[in-house]
């Protein structure tokens, strides 16, 4: 399958420690790839790389074999996308603005345009200006999603949204999937990527930390359970018996986090392993245990607390 996106070694470096540093993936033809992170840890950053709105220090971005920067005029033509922030020129109503997008995209069927924006319940007659957060969102996903071109970079797309017109904004991105649309879209809403997105790229504070696939936790069922020793001797004894249960079951992702000061240990792993793990555990004084399904945004979670207490 190729790859409709490729990002290179991309680095954009705005000094303390701001930007974004040696990213490197790859999205393929009927993808829809997410990317996460905290605020200011590079998500628009490298969605305006793409656009080739700004130009990287070092590594480039190619989107259909095309350089970013250097063909920006042409990638432009060829995705939807919406931007972090909007900012919709004066041009009066909605009616308008999307009366010259369509002019523009030389688009003659309007059908999609109009039943979007039914869809999002849409009053495109009132002023651009005087629109709330929440409407001028609706505006943008319509203006990108309007002409249902091959691909589509959003970024944070449902900012604003409330929770039923999110999830209409969800069944819109799958709809596109289900056409073979490319899909590359940043969000802080893990609902959002675990409905929508078959991989999930994690960043903190503009550098790459993991890139989970969704076939990774669907593939069979997984949960988190949590361990709260008697003492910080049992925590001690106890952790080494884990590390050993670990290592023999090295091809089943287990994995294991451990808070020294809260005498806690935290596994992943899939469900069939669960009684071989009660079995580590029976010997020692369990003040709490906790259990929960292994979810995406429980990963990134631990992931960040992890990296936080190093």
């Amino acid at each position: 399958m190729e790859n409709v996106i490729e990002v290179n070694r991309l680095t954009k470096d705005y000094g303390q420690g701001k930007g974004i540093f040696d990213f490197d993936f790859s999205v393929k033809k009927g993808q829809v790839f997410g990317l996460v992170g905290t605020n200011g840890s590079g998500k628009t950053t490298t969605i305006r790389h793409m656009m080739g709105f700004i130009k990287g220090d070092s590594g480039n971005v190619k989107i259909n074999g095309l350089d970013a920067w250097k063909d920006s005029a042409e990638i432009k033509k060829l995705v939807g996308y919406i931007p972090g922030q909007i900012d919709f020129p004066d041009v009066g109503s909605g009616t308008a603005f999307l009366k010259i997008q369509a002019d523009m995209l030389g688009m003659k069927d309007l059908s999609y345009m109009n039943e979007l924006i039914d869809r999002f319940k849409i009053d495109i007659t009132a002023p651009l200006k005087r629109m709330s957060k929440g409407m001028k969102q609706k505006m943008a996903i319509v203006a990108a999603f309007m002409t249902q071109p091959q691909i589509y970079l959003l970024d944070e797309p449902s900012t604003g949204l409330d929770p039923l017109m999110r999830d209409t904004l969800i069944e819109v991105i799958l709809e596109q999937k289900a056409q073979g649309k490319t899909i590359f879209l940043s969000s802080h809403i893990f609902k959002e990527l675990e409905d929508t997105c078959d991989s999930v790229m994690f960043i903190r504070n503009g550098k790459m930390t993991d890139t989970v696939n969704k076939s990774q936790y669907e593939a069979e069922p997984r949960e988190t359970y949590t361990f709260t020793l008697g003492s910080e001797n049992e925590y001690l004894a106890c952790r080494e018996y884990v590390s050993e249960f670990i290592g023999l079951h090295p091809k089943d992702g287990v994995q294991c986090w451990r808070r020294h000061h809260h005498h806690m240990i935290t596994l992943n792993l899939p469900v069939r392993l669960l009684n071989e793990m009660f079995a580590v555990f029976a010997d020692f004084n369990i003040s709490a245990l906790n259990s929960e399904p292994f979810t995406l945004e429980k990963y990134y979670t631990t992931i960040i607390e992890n990296m936080e207490e190093k």
